[in-house]
């Protein structure tokens, strides 16, 4: 098609008799993609600048004496601990490790389990020198076994959690555990989605079987939802959830003696932001837990940088102050509250150090 052309004054005005659309055509159409870019970026930008604002926000204050330490934290350990790599020099060490903190549950990693939830005994051969050898040495401790699998909800392989075969399997394994002398239980399945009703099912049962065996039933909780349904957007944008509704996290909680918050893998840019981030998620978790369960907020002592976690801002001294203010603003006497460090064999002395310093130590220490 022939290029429309437009008759101009020898001074570059367009020359009369013109059409007035042909003139504005192009200053138009600029002044429309500016305005609608505009209006993108100011879509995009002032949420993130509010959220950001926000939490930062959460992130001011004091938390008080009052925040520290009630002696009921957690520590995950490695494979490593149960199938032969550890000596007794690594199980003196880590004792002195833990001799002067409020670490009182060990979970411990036998599985993984396999996807029909069976849970093979070459797995976790040295069990029983594990809890020995810790008994020996700190008896306060209680040393439960860490099971678990990646689901198939959001690829076709991995454990499926609707199969009522399998989750009989899952119960057979939790007795193959505590017959080698775990104290307790600790399940993590990953991802699992909000609502998941077998997976509320499963947890009914296994709490029979460990209040039948007087062990405690602990489980790794997914974070809650910072606003209402993110976990509904999240899941129809990317496909991965991420996140519990505050009501399926009390659900949860209600079902098991312990639920520790995976509050790590946040994808915050900045230290300031990721402790705000947990003193929202430890007010929502306070919120949701009931009194006679043990709530604990996961800290991150593992050092990586990939899109969901930059190591210079999901920093243990953020973690524990965040947790801190969550404490005083939501449920400040309350005592059944702990943290959950995250994980032994990535753990450098500068998280124990600040773990410590941030967190304090209990009047009686382990032993």
């Amino acid at each position: 098609m022939r290029a429309e052309t437009v008759e101009r004054h020898p001074d570059g005005t367009d020359a009369p008799g013109t059409p007035p659309r042909a003139r504005a055509r192009g200053p138009r159409a600029a002044r429309v993609l500016r305005r609608t870019a505009l209006c993108v970026v100011l879509l995009v930008l002032v949420p993130v600048l509010a959220a950001g604002t926000w939490l930062r926000f959460s992130y001011a204050g004091e938390p008080g004496d009052g925040t520290r330490t009630r002696g009921r934290d957690a520590l995950w350990l490695g494979h490593a601990w149960v199938d032969g790599r550890k000596d007794t020099g690594d199980l003196d060490r880590l004792v002195e490790q833990l001799r002067y903190t409020g670490v009182r549950e060990l979970y411990v990693h036998a599985g993984p389990l396999e996807h029909d939830g069976t849970l093979p005994a070459k797995r976790y051969p040295k069990a029983f020198w594990l809890v020995a050898g810790l008994h020996e040495r700190l008896p306060g401790l209680r040393v439960s076994a860490w099971l678990g699998d990646v689901l198939d909800t959001e690829s076709p392989e991995g454990l499926g959690m609707a199969d009522p075969s399998t989750r009989g399997a899952i119960l057979t394994s939790a007795r193959q555990v505590l017959d080698a002398g775990f104290q307790g239980l600790h399940v993590d399945f990953e991802p699992l989605h909000s609502g998941d009703r077998d997976f509320l099912a499963l947890l009914s049962r296994l709490h029979t079987l460990t209040a039948a065996r007087h062990a405690p039933l602990s489980v790794a909780a997914h974070q809650i939802d910072p606003l209402p349904s993110l976990h509904t957007l999240f899941g129809a944008v990317g496909g991965h959830e991420k996140y519990w509704s505050q009501s399926y996290f009390g659900q949860v909680a209600r079902r098991v003696d312990q639920i520790a918050v995976m509050s790590y893998d946040t994808a915050m840019p900045l230290e300031s932001l990721y402790g705000g981030y947990v003193a929202q998620q430890t007010a929502l978790a306070l919120d949701a837990t009931p009194p006679a369960t043990d709530l604990l907020m996961g800290m991150p002592f593992y050092h990586e940088d990939k899109p969901g976690h930059r190591a210079a801002a999901e920093t243990v001294r953020a973690a524990v102050r965040g947790a801190r203010l969550g404490l005083a603003r939501t449920d400040r006497e309350r005592t059944r509250f702990g943290l959950a460090l995250y994980v032994d064999f990535a753990a450098t002395e500068t998280d124990w150090r600040e773990y410590r310093d941030s967190w304090g130590a209990p009047v009686n220490r382990l032993g």
